[in-house]
């Protein structure tokens, strides 16, 4: 039997290694041929793949939109690729790789394409003119991308794939809804919340604006301003590549607080769930937040906005509560809600352990790619 090809190209190698190296390795356990091509964070990352007998390929493609003849270059890198692999599946994750691998994958010829939009972002979030302009000048690319005659395109939430429909750049009948990247569920193992006099109410994401950051530090200077006894940790870096990104200047001023408490990039999260108590992710907008299914998986109570991504990774009122997008006093309160009532909280938190075991375990998302695969190949 011939072996089959799947090339993946991800942005970030580091990424990938978290939220879906098990996709290729039950596909290599398949038989498959399996190729990941990768732009950023190969550092100390490559050697994983290598073991699980992966071949790797580094392509020098950054997130974002910068330099024309940058993106030129990572176009034609991207082309020289897939024409030197000729994958039968072409799989690719974030939107630098779904748009130039979609726009090569109909140059090629490639038999089967697999877009998997992790979140829309700030791409339509922010309502500015410049961010307008970009929109109307990507609109013919996602055209392009998503027009591939055997192509499947996975998103995270509903409100992302209506968008795209309305937007008249994807065809409903190539939409394929997977819950996120999904959580390794024998990691969490529904952590007994202890009571506390001080309660760890934890934020874990990029300290970019659209995290909600902001929203964050001002509802805990809200509530330790009014005697609501409670830590307020941080985890997670600046990302210089963001343009909504806090700079260094902000985080020394914001540190200045002497309640908040600043984690930075932590390796071993297991052990933040497990000290945590409640989980905030003021975001404005999610794909499928990583930090709220696994905040599922953990046990914890949870605060998030009511936007994409967000509200579709908890049940409200049951496993967590939701507040509006950009609004402090709202997450404040309920923040105090949930310090001052300790069973209600961990109440919540064990029915987003259920909730999560329904919905959210990776095994699940795992064997439905291959599903996907198989799908497009016949």
């Amino acid at each position: 039997m011939l072996q089959r090809t799947i090339l993946i190209i991800v942005s970030n190698l580091g990424s990938f290694i978290s939220n879906r190296l098990q996709i290729a390795i039950l596909a290599k356990s398949k038989g498959y041929n399996v190729h990941v091509a990768f732009g950023e964070f190969g550092k100390g990352k490559k050697s994983k793949l290598i073991n699980k007998g992966i071949k790797s390929h580094f392509l020098n493609m950054k997130r974002g939109f910068s330099n024309p003849f940058n993106e030129i270059f990572s176009l034609i890198k991207i082309y020289k690729l897939i024409s030197k692999i000729k994958p039968d599946v072409l799989h690719l994750v974030t939107i630098k790789p779904y748009l130039f691998g979609g726009i090569v994958a109909r140059i090629t010829n490639t038999k089967a394409v697999i877009s998997a939009v992790a979140g829309l972002g700030s791409l339509f979030i922010q309502k500015d003119i410049f961010s307008n302009f970009f929109r109307k000048s990507l609109y013919p690319l996602f055209k392009i991308a998503f027009g591939h005659k055997n192509q499947k395109i996975i998103l995270q939430n509903k409100d992302d794939k209506k968008l795209l429909i309305n937007w008249g750049v994807l065809k409903p009948s190539k939409a394929i809804i997977l819950n996120g990247s999904g959580v390794n569920l024998s990691k969490f193992k529904n952590f007994k919340e202890n009571k506390k006099k001080k309660p760890i109410i934890t934020f874990i994401a990029r300290l970019i604006h659209h995290k909600g950051i902001l929203e964050f530090v001002s509802a805990a200077k809200h509530l330790n301003k009014i005697g609501i006894h409670a830590r307020f940790w941080i985890v997670g870096e600046i990302d210089p590549e963001n343009p909504s990104s806090l700079k260094k200047k902000d985080i020394d001023e914001l540190k200045k607080n002497k309640f908040l408490e600043f984690k930075g990039y932590q390796k071993n999260m297991i052990k933040i769930y497990s000290k945590s108590n409640i989980i905030c992710l003021p975001s404005y907008r999610e794909g499928m937040s990583l930090t709220l299914l696994e905040a599922s998986a953990a046990g914890r109570a949870i605060v998030t906005t009511n936007v994409p991504g967000c509200r579709d990774a908890i049940i409200p009122y049951k496993t967590g509560l939701l507040v509006p997008a950009k609004n402090a006093k709202v997450l404040a309160n309920s923040l105090k809600y949930l310090i001052k009532n300790d069973d209600i909280r961990m109440k919540m938190g064990r029915k987003g352990r259920i909730f999560a075991k329904k919905n959210f375990d990776i095994k699940k998302i795992v064997v439905n790619h291959l599903i996907i695969y198989k799908d497009l190949l016949s």
